[in-house]
């Protein structure tokens, strides 16, 4: 297809050469719901080499609101968001080889997952997450786009190791469970996520054809209309014990947490300390007399009492009714095992 990315090879600052280097390039999407769905969807059509998409949910009624990839049909048939986002963007470009993964990104897996990809494009809804892809990137030195969304606002910012300051130097560590608004808390609106992804992806293409991503902090509120930008590229903090020091607590599992409260969710993830392979035939044989069960290849639904249960092929499971994580780990061991 020739002409198909004829309109951005016509934008000066890429031509050709620029679109070659795209066409080769190796991305990593950790996390495919809003923002990561929606940059996605434009890597894709930019025409990246090869899109790696990483992410441990399934599809949900709330999220089609505002992540533009999914369908009803999703929702239904209960499809992962790695799987559903990796169907529907081959559908939109055969060029590009996409592969969703059904994952927990964590300092057990981070470095099998992300390693031999140029960027990082950051999807995710909690800083433990994020602060892990700072001590991966550091490390490797491996530049990664930050973004995040709640209410009407909007923040980005491209990290560059070596060049701009890391997460760590900008936030000292992840803020008090319970101390920042959630989309469970204030909501949400679909086009803080485009604005916020549009940027994000804007500063990944940067990067790919030879040229230096912004400095600056961008912060965005369109309800109220609001833009700003804050100067913290080299703003490098000198006791910084990631990127001055090279004590990655987050990649050497000191930070690790076996239990997630999900953003918006009323929910929390439970993650087995050892991976297991739960047989889903015989769960269902043994859950079906107390309560409903569905399942497919990916994972399995279970519907009992007053919780949802999603259960992943690797035991990793997502409980839906409560985000007490005592009340998680007890449903979980319940019905699950310990």
């Amino acid at each position: 297809m020739p002409d198909r990315y004829s309109r951005q090879v016509l934008f000066s600052d890429i031509g050709e050469a620029g679109q070659e280097r795209i066409r080769s390039s190796q991305i990593a999407i950790v996390g495919c719901g809003a923002l990561g769905s929606v940059s996605a969807e434009m890597l894709t059509r930019a025409g990246v080499g090869k899109l790696r998409l990483m992410d441990r949910d399934f599809v949900e009624e709330s999220n089609l609101q505002r992540q533009s990839l999914f369908t009803e049909q999703h929702v239904t048939e209960g499809v992962p968001k790695a799987i559903a986002a990796e169907r529907a963007l081959r559908a939109i470009n055969s060029e590009v080889a996409i592969e969703g993964v059904i994952t927990d990104v964590s300092w057990e897996n981070i470095e099998g997952l992300c390693q031999n990809h140029e960027i990082i494009v950051d999807g995710t809804d909690n800083f433990e997450t994020r602060f892990l892809i700072n001590d991966f990137a550091v490390k490797h030195r491996i530049p990664w786009v930050y973004g995040a969304c709640v209410g009407s606002y909007g923040v980005a910012f491209a990290f560059e190791p070596g060049t701009t300051a890391c997460l760590q130097c900008l936030l000292g560590g992840p803020p008090d469970v319970g101390t920042s608004e959630t989309c469970d808390t204030v909501g949400i609106l679909g086009p803080v996520v485009h604005v916020i992804a549009a940027y994000q992806v804007t500063q990944v293409l940067r990067i790919l054809t030879g040229q230096s991503p912004s400095k600056k902090i961008l912060q965005v509120d369109v309800w109220n209309g609001t833009w700003q930008t804050l100067g913290a590229g080299g703003a490098h903090h000198q006791q910084c014990p990631c990127c001055q020091h090279h004590k990655f607590r987050f990649l050497e599992g000191e930070e690790h947490t076996q239990m997630t409260r999900l953003c918006g969710r009323n929910a929390v993830q439970v993650s087995p300390q050892n991976k297991t392979h739960p047989d889903f035939h015989d769960l269902s044989r043994r859950l079906g007399k107390s309560g409903q069960v569905n399942f497919n290849q990916h994972m399995m639904r279970i519907r009992i009492e007053s919780y949802e249960i999603a259960l992943f092929a690797d035991g990793r499971s997502i409980i839906r009714g409560t985000d007490d994580v005592s009340e998680a780990r007890a449903v979980y061991a319940k019905y699950i095992g310990s």
